[in-house]
């Protein structure tokens, strides 16, 4: 009889076999080496060159200091655009910290408490407008959105420009916008790939007709599945390293954060990612199933994922649905950990959907392959 470890020692050495049979499968035609590291590169250079965003919604919150008639009616004009909604009113300068960091607004606008004894005066009001750099477009376009209703006040007062406008961004000083799109690439890139790889893993088995072969084996529909996976996440891993080496030494994207907290919040998006394309692929025939499907897939996972455009400006349905989305907790936990330093309490909240998502879809791969193609 064998005991405990001992069957451990086995089964572990049975999966570590079938994680080295499909590296050994995924690596042995050139052409599947190009495959993996050609198209992520290519793609991170447009990106990085090419990808731009626009500007319909602009969350801000406001310090009024000044409490004046003057303010009260500059504020009146800023929320009557249409594209500025007040989300918070500050009592205090330490809370436009807050508000920035946990990305409840896009701006700060902070006015002084002498703003209206210095219109009266005659003499120049500064604002001073603190920008989220890490939505560098939509954060200068919303700054020259301020510009411009500032110029429309003074115009309105018959002054030449007592208002003047100091800007400073967090988190990325230019609001390059560069800065917003590459560090969302190191999860988006990979995940494109990991995801179609996960999802032809078993339907390419099922067609060459080896699959059933696999499934004689001593093998459990659990080692199966972590034979799969595992190479697929170490996969997934490795273009994001990448991407990641793109846009910290060709772009020159200083990184602010741990490189572990990073990686480790690569990992479980790269497994929820994986566990979405193995249940693909235990629910496809074939190979051409597998893949129309993991396309109809990437296609709402991205554009749900607030790269493209913000998570708030979605409509109540499509943000409920987002949480259904690991793309979406990777990107902002990447953005996060990468521009703005942040820490492991700081994304916390970022990590447990992306584990419920694993949490769920791994074992309804491991139920599929047993139930539907044993």
């Amino acid at each position: 009889m064998t005991g405990p470890m001992e069957r451990l020692v086995a089964s572990l050495a049975q999966i570590l076999a079938l994680c080295r049979k499909e590296i050994i499968a995924l690596l042995k035609d050139p052409a599947n080496r190009v495959i993996l590291a050609a198209p992520i590169m290519i793609q991170s250079m447009l990106f990085g060159y090419a990808a731009t965003f626009d500007l319909k919604h602009v969350p801000y919150a406001v310090l009024d200091q000044s409490r004046s008639a003057a303010s009260t009616a500059f504020l009146a004009r800023l929320d009557g655009t249409g594209v500025f909604e007040r989300e918070a009113t500050l009592a205090s300068p330490g809370q436009i910290a807050e508000v920035i960091e946990d990305g409840k607004v896009l701006l700060a606008i902070s006015i002084p408490a002498d703003f209206a004894t210095r219109l009266a005066a005659g003499r120049e009001a500064p604002l001073q407008v603190i920008l989220d750099g890490r939505n560098s477009t939509t954060a200068g376009a919303a700054a020259g959105y301020v510009a411009a209703v500032t110029m429309a006040f003074n115009k309105a007062r018959g002054a030449a420009s007592p208002i003047t406008v100091e800007r400073r961004a967090w988190f990325n000083p230019n609001l390059d916008s560069r800065w917003q799109i590459m560090p969302a690439m190191i999860a988006t890139l990979s995940m494109l790939q990991t995801l179609l790889l996960a999802a032809l893993s078993i339907a390419r088995e099922r067609e060459q007709g080896t699959f059933d072969q696999l499934l004689v084996t001593p093998l459990t529909p659990l080692q199966i599945l972590v034979g799969k996976a595992v190479p697929a996440i170490m996969v997934g891993v490795m273009q994001s390293t990448l991407v990641l080496l793109v846009v910290r030494f060709w772009f020159q994207i200083p990184m602010a954060g741990s490189p572990w907290l990073l990686y480790l919040g690569l990992l479980g998006f790269t497994g929820a990612s994986v566990g979405i394309g193995m249940s693909i692929s235990a629910l496809s025939l074939n190979m051409q199933q597998a893949m129309l499907h993991t396309f109809l897939v990437i296609m709402p996972l991205t554009l749900l994922s607030g790269l493209l455009t913000p998570v708030r400006n979605m409509p109540d349905v499509l943000r409920i649905a987002t949480y259904a989305n690991p793309l979406r907790f990777g990107v902002d936990l990447v953005r996060r950990v990468y521009l703005e330093g942040a820490g492991l309490g700081d994304v916390v909240f970022d990590f447990l959907p992306m584990v419920a998502v694993a949490g769920v879809t791994l074992p309804l791969a491991a139920w599929l392959f047993r139930n539907r193609l044993a």
